[in-house]
């Protein structure tokens, strides 16, 4: 893994704009961050941390995606959920005192902001707003989590990966080409959506032969949006 120190990020305003969460944090606290964290160049394919590890604080994405995994016993990844730029992460863990439960890693290259587990529960105590916000993201990843269950266990493989286009689409947007914002191998999509590369791999070329999306190489263009919320039953 190639982490490279970023110390022209070290001390940054962006992170208050970047992510919700910071905006909470008082004039003392915010100045307290950028003092304490440290900021790291990632490329992509390095690994953040390991499901098993203690992790020692939380992470903010100044720039880039990062996914979180876990390995079978077979070794194949099963893909949580993504984060991206302004998202933090590993505060799950924090709070709970317990392992990593998921692995990390850099799916395009990535400047990501470590802060110390110290220095976040000083806000969580001290710092009810910030705590709240705390709370609710925690709501909201257990929400999508239980959902993300529920799809496994009564939608059609077909009707999972529709609607991950448009998960992904809502995420992460498009670039000026219309691609969507994000570039995933055809294992990382099978990985999320829960069946094999080459399941995903025969589903995309009937979506592409439906004229619903475009596809070149890693990038996906979604050209029917409305026909693909037909398919997952999303209203």
């Amino acid at each position: 893994m190639s982490v490279k120190k970023n110390e022209s990020t070290t001390i940054c305003e962006h992170c208050v704009h970047q992510s919700d969460i910071f905006r909470y944090l008082t004039t003392e606290e915010y100045e307290q961050m950028t003092y304490v964290k440290s900021c790291n160049s990632y490329k992509r394919g390095d690994i953040v941390y390991h499901e098993g590890n203690r992790v020692g604080g939380i992470y903010c994405i100044g720039k880039g995606i990062v996914k979180h995994y876990k390995t079978g016993i077979d070794g194949k990844e099963q893909i949580v959920r993504f984060s991206k730029k302004g998202d933090i992460f590993g505060f799950r863990s924090v709070l709970s005192e317990e392992v990593a439960c998921t692995s990390t890693k850099v799916i395009e290259d990535a400047s990501i902001c470590f802060i110390p587990v110290g220095n976040f529960f000083d806000w969580i105590k001290h710092n009810s707003d910030f705590s709240m916000r705390i709370m609710k993201l925690s709501c909201k990843e257990l929400g999508e989590a239980n959902q993300y269950i529920i799809d496994i266990a009564q939608k059609s493989v077909r009707e999972r990966l529709a609607e991950f286009l448009l998960l992904l689409l809502d995420n992460f947007g498009t670039d000026s080409d219309g691609n969507l914002n994000i570039s995933l191998t055809r294992e990382e999509i099978a990985g999320l959506v829960g069946t094999a590369t080459e399941s995903v791999i025969r589903l995309l070329s009937e979506f592409k032969a439906d004229n619903l999306i475009e596809l070149e190489r890693r990038q996906i263009k979604i050209l029917n949006a409305k026909q693909l919320k037909r398919i997952c039953d999303v209203f």
